[in-house]
């Protein structure tokens, strides 16, 4: 990150601020696993005081993002297989539940969504795939009509753009992907409550399967320094 794209406007809350910019940091690769976090260097580079990270990165910790460096300070949380394939488990259920109440009312998910969707897949902008896959899975927790569903879920897809960025830097990304969304959106419109929630939990445990294993790979690869 550059001087100039962490520079903060003048806010009430620089807590916030400082939270979201590292959390975007984080979550998109821009700070690595295993990066040291310096208040010093940070509050510099957000011209802020210390106060404001010290905070930002404590609400960090409680979250998951940030854990105690060896030796002292703070460090991004590395990535572990475990947690991801439990945070799949949450998001998997809270899915389920979006597309139940969304086929119950019949609801059509927009069409341009699965345009970009398939379009973005073949542009090979990691970036650019997380968020039209984010993009689609928001599109059934507003058509459920349940808002806290789209709460309850936040928190775990920064958790989650964290694995998806690491792994498709290096790998492909599933090529059936917009292909089992389609598959989804089809059976919410139609109204198929039970068989879009049987896709959705496929598509999740596919997902989950995928992503722990290529990750369970790099994360072998960095142990004994063979490449990924």
């Amino acid at each position: 990150m550059t001087k100039q794209t962490m520079q903060l406007s003048t806010a009430p809350d620089l807590v916030e601020q400082v939270y979201a910019r590292l959390l975007d940091a984080i979550s998109e690769g821009s700070l690595q696993p295993g990066t040291r976090l310096n208040q010093e260097e940070l509050a510099a580079g957000f011209s802020v005081s210390r106060q404001p990270v010290l905070q930002a990165l404590r609400l960090l910790k409680k979250d998951g993002f940030v854990e105690d460096a060896p030796g002292r300070g703070v460090q991004v949380t590395q990535l572990d297989v475990n947690w991801i394939a439990q945070v799949y488990q949450v998001r998997g259920s809270l899915d389920a539940l979006a597309v139940r109440l969304a086929a119950e009312q019949g609801a059509e998910i927009d069409p341009q969504v699965m345009r970009q969707g398939r379009a973005l897949s073949q542009s090979g902008d990691v970036q650019a795939m997380i968020l039209a896959d984010l993009a689609f899975h928001r599109a059934i927790y507003q058509a459920s009509g349940n808002p806290l569903i789209a709460q309850s879920i936040d928190l775990h897809w920064h958790h989650l753009k964290r694995v998806m960025g690491a792994v498709l830097q290096s790998s492909h990304q599933r090529q059936t992907v917009w292909d089992e969304h389609e598959a989804i959106a089809h059976a919410i419109a139609a109204g198929d409550a039970d068989l879009g929630v049987q896709l959705v939990q496929e598509h999740a445990n596919e997902a989950s399967v995928l992503l722990t294993a290529r990750l369970s790979e790099q994360i072998q690869h960095l142990k004994t320094g063979a490449p990924a």
